[in-house]
């Protein structure tokens, strides 16, 4: 079994169709999926939740022939500029539901013209302080200008000062850092989730850090509808093709795809308590 930590479902490029992608899903063997709730904006960070809601079965169980959905609620850092009263007190009630298990994807991002940096930092240290009253970890999103360090720095500090000692942990979500983040980001508890750029030819750098990350601290996701991995680059992504990224990690590691299913889901179930068939 595999798990995709890591999809927006929400997406208009979904629209018609995503019974059909969780069918596909289901049959490439992903038995779950953590829909990520940003939206294009707090006005829609309800979406994801809407979404488990609608093809969970009546208990809460995946339907037939269907992964089984959960749910994330955040303000992504480019909407921090939006995170007013209004919209943190709409995050602190989604992060009450039981469908809801993390709050992202939260953090900073210096390479896109986006809300200030200070307006970032600030909306990402309420969220934090949201998430950790209500005891969810949280998944991050880091994506630095090219060759400056800034964001991993500032994002770091920031961890270290608000979350570390929350003992919550979390996820670094579509890893592109170096070694050295990894390591720090690990040793305040989070886990480190590869995406479909790993498999891209250019990649190395990316292969040789996942290759070092311990096993209890992986997980995969595809950040569909975007970076789909080879060989289906450049086209719609979905969490079925979270199987490539899988067998390219695996075979960095030395282990069959099934071992890598098996260890990424007991990660996955551990980190957000909850109990999986794997």
């Amino acid at each position: 079994m595999l798990v995709d930590s890591h999809a927006h479902l929400d997406s208009e490029r979904y629209a018609g169709e995503l019974g059909d992608v969780l069918r596909r899903t289901s049959e490439a063997g992903v038995g779950a999926v953590l829909a990520i709730g940003i939206g294009e904006g707090p006005a829609q960070m309800h979406r994801a939740l809407d979404l488990c809601r609608e093809f969970n079965g009546p208990d809460g169980l995946a339907g037939a022939g269907m992964p089984r959905l959960y749910a994330s609620a955040g303000i992504y850092p480019h909407n921090t500029d939006e995170a007013n009263e209004a919209a943190l007190a709409k995050l602190d009630g989604l992060l009450g539901e039981p469908e809801v298990i993390a709050c992202g994807e939260i953090g900073l991002d210096y390479y896109h013209q986006g809300a200030p940096h200070d307006v970032q930092k600030q909306g990402f240290v309420r969220q934090m302080e949201i998430a950790a009253a209500r005891k969810r970890p949280i998944l991050i999103h880091c994506r630095p200008k090219d060759g400056d360090n800034a964001c991993w720095d500032d994002l770091l500090a920031l961890l270290a000062e608000h979350w570390a000692a929350t003992g919550l942990g979390g996820v670094l979500h579509c890893f592109s850092g170096e070694w050295e983040h990894a390591e720090r980001a690990m040793e305040m508890g989070f886990l480190i989730s590869f995406a479909g750029n790993l498999t891209y030819p250019k990649a190395q750098p990316l292969r040789d850090v996942a290759a070092k990350v311990p096993l209890e601290r992986l997980l995969v996701e595809t950040d569909a509808p975007f970076l789909a991995p080879m060989p289906n680059r450049g086209q719609r992504n979905e969490p079925g093709w979270v199987a490539y990224t899988a067998a390219a990690l695996a075979g960095l590691r030395g282990l069959s795809e099934e071992e890598m299913g098996t260890i990424t889901t007991k990660n996955f179930a551990r980190l957000f308590r909850l109990t999986l068939a794997v």
